[in-house]
């Protein structure tokens, strides 16, 4: 299955969101990890000048977004839903980091709807909220400080989602720069040798273990064509003769 069709079949819920910015924060974070399904269960204000403000380009998710008024409304033709909580619960369900949850994701989104459901800012996912989820997943975070903001906590949890979709690809492809030839490093080599020797730093009569370890130096840097151009540049005029600069 396409990737993006994937990245289709997930929705982020977010349930009774009190600051209007916390759900256009939401909508960017979603957007730049390329989701853009969002369900909104009784959000306090929606729509909301503030919320837009917000998505900064990612307005469409808002535009595009679903109000519900209850939970099992949002979630209800979704196969997997996962409540991300940080919370410490005396529930029987199943508790796994949410790089774990993001691989559970991947599976069952290839074929089947998945949703991710929050809490509200302040005190999270109720305990009805998480029973309505099959499992929950937590964010690692420092155990004397867990507190994290709304938006924030959707960012990780879409970031894992796609990392485990993508592997990890970058989103372009690097361009491959031209690395230098044996000929152009051996050139670069030489060049340095008679350049150090002439400033006195090696003895040229025995320059060898010396121009060993420089040249080791080099070899682990891998240099590019460019690169071995720039520093020929610096060693011909490491050793010209400087013009006296009038004042």
């Amino acid at each position: 299955m396409e990737k993006q069709n994937i990245f289709n079949n997930i929705r982020v819920v977010l349930c009774q969101t009190s600051h209007p910015g916390n759900i256009g924060s939401t909508a960017r974070a979603m957007k730049t990890m390329g989701l853009h399904r969002l369900y909104l269960v009784r959000p306090k204000h929606f729509p909301d000048g503030e919320a837009k403000s917000l998505a900064v380009n990612a307005a469409d998710v808002l535009d595009s977004a679903v109000v519900t008024a209850t939970l099992e409304e949002a979630i209800a033709d979704c196969q997997f839903v996962i409540g991300v909580s940080g919370k410490e619960r005396s529930l029987s369900q199943e508790v796994m980091t949410v790089r774990e949850a993001a691989h559970k994701v991947h599976h069952i989104a290839s074929q089947q709807q998945v949703a991710l459901v929050f809490g509200t800012e302040m005190s999270g996912l109720t305990n009805a909220e998480a029973d309505r989820c099959q499992v929950l997943a937590t964010i690692p975070a420092n155990p004397d400080y867990t507190s994290l903001n709304l938006a924030q906590a959707v960012q990780v949890m879409c970031y894992e989602i796609r990392m485990a979709i993508t592997e990890g690809k970058l989103h372009y492809d690097e361009k491959q720069a031209e690395l230098a030839t044996q000929d152009e490093l051996e050139r670069f080599y030489q060049h340095m040798q008679e350049v150090l020797a002439e400033i006195g730093y090696i003895n040229p009569r025995a320059p060898k273990k010396l121009f060993e370890r420089i040249r080791r130096i080099y070899a682990r840097a891998k240099l590019e064509k460019e690169e071995v151009n720039l520093l020929r540049g610096i060693l011909t005029l490491s050793v010209t003769p400087k013009k006296h600069t009038k004042y």
